[in-house]
């Protein structure tokens, strides 16, 4: 086959030159997925690459991910944003792999790989059931027989340097979610917008929503029942009948003074309700797979209260019974309500309930990008609160972790981190350093919501042996 025969058959019938770009203007049409064009970004030419096409309601519409840019922002468009005038790369065709010449290359391999193989334990299922992490991420989270702790993080992977928060959030900020796997980087988001209450909102990830709702413009959820619609019409009816103004559950924590409060519901009684938690919660969580089965999980829900009744602002959920001891399976703050502080409240809540049941909590690993900044954010203002607050002149390690609810192991790093650990005559001492005292003064005059124990009205749900049996 000639240079130009192979050109050709990369890209169907478009010319490609031997650098892998298109020769000449191409249509719309001629584009396929994979491709690299140049796309109408906001009044400027932003870089971007094909990730799937299609029809939708007679029109070519391209789903694209601009390069450089967190995967939030992929998003589908219209033909008309391509410029097709510019450069177009064609992805160039993968290279077959190697092939062992010889069995003895073979044997070789096989014995160098035995001998650097170590034992390890091999990793517990999650109970089915609610949002779960993926196989691949269990197991690594889960690690080997013995476990360093001077290498490993808070969220459950290997340190390879020292921690630098700039530089993770670029990094988070280009890649999206730090424990998204391959096949969930490759689904495409599928609805394009939502209105919910008040607000309409711009989804980020995929969602298993019923096929017939992703060729809608827009889709309408009940922001009281969760309930979906694809037609303004059918939604309106529905809110003229529905009388839920409330999570159907029990309420356990209400602050008057900030409007709050705390519903606990249990995934076996409301299964609909929780179900479409779940789905919407998808919308916003690349990290997690989706099951249909919400039994084994209690859904604690904050809401903020106005005269139209509890509105929810975002909700975590935890197992009934958690063989390693997690206090929180998933968490998310609503998009419309992030950058309040909210998160921040949802974290201390789920401690206090730990407090409450005398154990030590830790979020399940391994955690979203945004979820890790903020429970490394709580953990270090909550330590740093606790040291400069405390009248007991030598704190240890499990006294700050029997004080806050936290692991050992979440109160280690977060020591290390802030480089409040000190090796002095043998033994590691918590040392406060002027940063630190800096930064417990900036944190102390920034008005927050705190939860208050005493209005906290639960004690720990006791479920017997039958009640913990999940079937379908």
């Amino acid at each position: 086959m000639s240079e130009t025969s192979k050109e050709h058959s990369r890209a169907g019938s478009v010319a490609v030159d031997s650098e892998g770009m298109v020769k000449g203007e191409i249509s719309p049409s001629d584009v396929r997925v994979g491709f690299k064009c140049y796309v109408e970004k906001a009044g400027e030419k932003r870089r971007a690459e094909i990730l799937s096409t299609h029809v939708r309601k007679g029109k070519l519409v391209f789903y694209v991910h601009y390069e450089e840019f967190n995967k939030r922002l992929d998003e589908w468009i219209p033909a008309e944003r391509l410029d097709l005038k510019m450069p177009v790369e064609i992805p160039k065709p993968e290279k077959p792999k190697k092939t062992l010449a010889s069995g003895k290359e073979s044997a070789k391999n096989n014995k160098v790989a035995k001998k650097g193989k170590k034992t390890s334990k091999k990793g517990k299922p999650t109970p089915a059931g609610g949002k779960e992490n993926d196989e691949a991420a269990a197991k690594e989270a889960l690690g080997e027989d013995e476990m360093d702790l001077d290498d490993v993080q808070p969220n459950g992977q290997v340190e390879t340097g020292e921690f630098n928060r700039e530089e993770e959030i670029e990094k988070l900020r280009t890649s999206g979610s730090m424990t998204q796997n391959s096949h969930e980087i490759a689904r495409v988001r599928n609805l394009t917008s939502v209105i919910m209450g008040a607000h309409e909102i711009e989804p980020w990830y995929f969602s298993p929503y019923p096929v017939e709702l992703t060729e809608e413009d827009v889709i309408y959820i009940c922001e009281f029942s969760l309930c979906y619609f694809g037609s303004k019409k059918q939604f309106e009816r529905f809110r003229s009948k529905c009388t839920l103004r409330h999570p159907p559950g029990n309420e356990i924590y209400r602050d008057d003074d900030n409007k709050i409060s705390f519903f606990e519901i249990d995934g076996r009684r409301q299964r609909t309700w929780c179900r479409n938690l779940c789905l919407f919660s998808k919308l916003f969580l690349d990290h997690k797979t989706l099951y249909y089965d919400v039994d084994p999980f209690l859904f604690y829900c904050m809401t903020k209260q106005d005269e139209r009744g509890h509105h929810l602002v975002g909700y975590f959920s935890k197992e009934k019974e958690s063989a390693d001891n997690y206090n929180v399976a998933c968490i998310l703050t609503l998009p419309q309500y992030q950058r309040h502080g909210y998160g921040r409240v949802l974290i201390d809540f789920s401690y206090n309930l730990s407090m409450k049941e005398g154990k030590h909590g830790s979020p399940e690993k391994p955690l979203s990008d945004l979820g890790l900044l903020s429970y490394r954010a709580y953990w270090a203002d909550t330590i740093i609160e606790l040291l400069m607050e405390t009248k007991k002149p030598e704190m240890t390690i499990e006294d700050v972790a029997n004080t806050t609810a936290m692991t050992t192991t979440d109160v280690l790093h977060t020591l290390q981190t802030l480089n409040m650990l000190k090796y002095y005559k043998g033994q590691h001492i918590i040392c406060l350093t002027d940063a630190i005292v800096q930064k417990y003064e900036r944190q102390k005059q920034k008005k927050r919501i705190r939860i208050d124990p005493n209005k906290l009205q639960w004690k720990p749900p006791v479920f017997t042996a039958a009640q913990l049996r999940f079937a379908w």
